[in-house]
């Protein structure tokens, strides 16, 4: 056997392993469960030692139950921007995290936006008069119940979308128990930050953060990030914003994951964003 053979053969079996350990260690770990509200729970868990994707990584769930009094809703600013936390407490939400991509410098969403039936925001495409990435995905909310809709090819499907609400953002990770393909461009490929939405088979709902750029959690692509769902048995899975706007913030706790705009490793470092998605009760 050429040496080369034996090289590729030794990558492709040891990719394998790793990927089994990463699964036990996954379905192993010890996760912290707080109750937030009824039908509505935070689970995290912190894997030290580069224990996930041979890294640190911890990683915060909020799980909520669909239920009649728990509602999903957006929250958006036009131009000015406000932390998560601001926008969770000022809309009187039991739960906030970061919604979708946004102008930094000017405020308000690159990607489309209708609210309580409102068009709020309107694509922003990308020079090729293409959409981007995070434009061909939404979560759809109607009356408090949210999903999430794949991109039909066509120009005007955003404005057909069967919900009040409607926020644009991606990549789409999985959709109907399918995984999506992604590309090897360097966003994807890179580890970050990362905030997403999902929901299970089980039809639980799910605002989920992974924390990174500092020693005790690497952030990760959206590969690992895929697997991450895979192992939580979502059917549906959608990326959300990240870096340094990604924020998971209760009412009862504040701000429970490790944001990373300051550089430190505090629930202070939050970034202002122009949008996000709350969970409220009525």
């Amino acid at each position: 056997m050429r040496l080369s053979t034996i090289f590729l053969v030794f990558m492709l079996n040891t990719g394998v392993v790793f990927a089994q350990t990463d699964s036990i260690n996954f379905k192993r770990a010890e996760w912290s469960t707080k109750r937030v509200a009824p039908g509505i729970h935070l689970r995290q868990v912190w894997f030290r030692g580069h224990s996930l994707f041979k890294s640190n990584q911890y990683i915060s769930v909020l799980e909520v139950k669909v239920k009649p009094k728990n509602k999903f809703s957006l929250a958006y600013e036009v131009q000015i921007k406000r932390t998560t936390s601001d926008f969770g407490s000022r809309n009187q939400a039991l739960a906030a995290i970061n919604g979708t991509f946004f102008d930094v410098k000017n405020g308000g969403s690159v990607d489309f936006i209708r609210a309580e039936g409102e068009i709020v925001n309107e694509n922003r495409l990308e020079k090729n008069n293409t959409r981007a990435r995070h434009q061909q995905a939404a979560l759809v909310i109607k009356d408090g119940v949210l999903h999430i809709d794949e991109w039909d090819g066509s120009p005007d499907w955003e404005k057909k979308l069967d919900g009040q609400d409607v926020m644009l953002t991606g990549p789409l990770l999985y959709h109907d128990d399918r995984q999506i393909k992604l590309d090897s461009s360097s966003f994807n490929i890179t580890r970050h930050p990362r905030s997403a939405i999902a929901i299970t088979e089980n039809n639980r709902v799910l605002m989920i953060t992974v924390d990174g750029r500092d020693a005790n959690s690497a952030g990760m692509s959206l590969f690992e990030l895929s697997r991450v769902l895979h192992w939580l048995h979502c059917r549906d899975g959608i990326n959300l914003d990240g870096g340094g706007s990604t924020t998971l913030w209760t009412k009862k706790q504040g701000v429970i994951n490790y944001p990373s705009d300051n550089g430190k490793w505090d629930h202070m470092g939050q970034r202002k964003v122009a949008n996000v998605v709350l969970i409220k009760r009525t």
